[in-house]
Order: structure tokens, then C-alpha cells, then sequence
């Protein structure tokens, strides 16, 4: 069983940076992938980016391609999501999950969610 938190939401000008990171406790985090979604308000949760337990396979939804970098320390049980030239169409509540048991931009194919962290762009 692994528990997911995520951290580092929070306010930011459009143009801006920002880091999450996903904490995760419990055994076997460097045998499950990790996928980061987003659910703005009124919207269904999307794919975002999505990384192996091997961090070989990283893919991206192309909204965020070039912008966002998904990265994961199995030594210390933590993953990130840098997100740069942040839009405010970016706004949403940011999810990382884990375990993905089907097609990694399938929210529902994971087994294990994080409680979201609220990422906000000003323009």
C-alpha cells in the first residue's frame, strides 16, 4: 500500500514557475508508475504527465509539452512536476496518482491518489 501527498501548489503570474512534489510513504513506490492530473473547476480530471518506475517512459499531454518536466527520486520516495511560462488556463487542482493498472492518461487507472494541491495563474 502507498500513500500519496502532494505539495508546492499555491499562486503565481502568468510566465511563472512553480514545483510540486508528491510524497509518497508506504512500500513499494519505486515498482508503481506515477501520472500527474489536474481537475479545474466545473471539469473532468486530465491527463497532465506520467512517468515509469524506470523514469523511461515520460509521457506528456500535449497542453503542457515543452512546459512541464516530470521527475521521480525512487531513493527517497518522491516525485515532481516543474511547471514553467505557466498560463492561467493552468489553473486547476493538481493530482499525482499511482499505480496505473491500464492507459496512463486514464484517471481511473490508478490505484492509489494524492489530495490535490491548488495551483492558481494570474494573468
Amino acid at each position: 500500500q502507498v500513500q500519496l501527498a502532494e505539495s508546492g501548489g499555491g499562486l503565481v503570474q502568468a510566465g511563472g514557475s512553480l514545483r510540486l512534489s508528491c510524497t509518497a510513504s508506504g512500500r513499494g513506490f519505486s515498482e508503481i508508475s506515477v501520472g500527474w492530473f489536474r481537475q479545474a473547476p466545473g471539469k473532468e480530471w486530465e491527463f497532465v504527465a506520467a512517468i515509469s518506475r524506470d523514469s523511461i517512459a515520460i509521457p506528456y499531454a500535449d497542453s503542457v509539452k515543452g512546459r512541464f518536466t516530470v521527475s521521480r527520486d525512487n531513493a527517497n520516495n518522491l516525485a515532481y512536476l516543474h511547471m514553467s511560462n505557466l498560463k492561467p488556463e493552468d489553473t486547476a487542482v493538481y493530482s499525482c496518482v499511482g499505480d496505473g493498472v491500464d492507459v496512463y492518461w486514464k484517471y481511473t487507472s490508478y490505484r492509489y491518489f494524492g489530495q490535490g494541491t491548488q495551483v492558481t495563474v494570474s494573468s
